[in-house]
């Protein structure tokens, strides 16, 4: 069974980090794409960064780049959101995706080219 399980959020204040982590069950992890996205109250989901693969290119959204660092761990099949100096707009359910890439294909942050997710971690950015 195809499963993502994230954890790691919590409260934090501004400034702060937090590593938010992504198991994955049930699929080879180095053939997905995989992406992270958030989504606070009231507002759209918003994509936040995707991952290729292990050796593959990532992206990230313009309102996290230089903050925010995925990666992955394929021995322990993880994704991990790096997230330093986190700023009272980064609040929100942050939710992995997971999608079966193809060769040459590459990972996106449209939300809806996604095939699979998770359950969604809340980080909560206060004073």
């Amino acid at each position: 069974q195809v499963q993502l399980v994230e954890s790691g959020g919590g409260l934090v204040q501004p400034g702060g980090s937090l590593r938010l982590s992504c198991a994955a069950a049930g699929f080879t992890l180095d053939y997905h794409a995989i992406g992270w996205f958030r989504q606070a109250p009231g507002k759209e989901r918003e994509g936040v960064s995707c991952s290729e693969s292990s050796a593959g290119r990532t992206y990230y959204a313009d309102s996290v780049k230089g903050r925010f660092t995925i990666s992955r761990d394929i021995a322990k099949n993880m994704v991990y959101l790096q997230m330093n100096n986190l700023k009272p707009e980064d609040t929100g359910v942050y939710y992995c995706a997971g999608r079966q890439r193809l060769i040459g294909s590459s990972c996106s942050l449209v939300g809806g080219w996604y095939g699979f997710w998770g359950q969604g971690t809340q980080v909560t950015v206060s004073s």
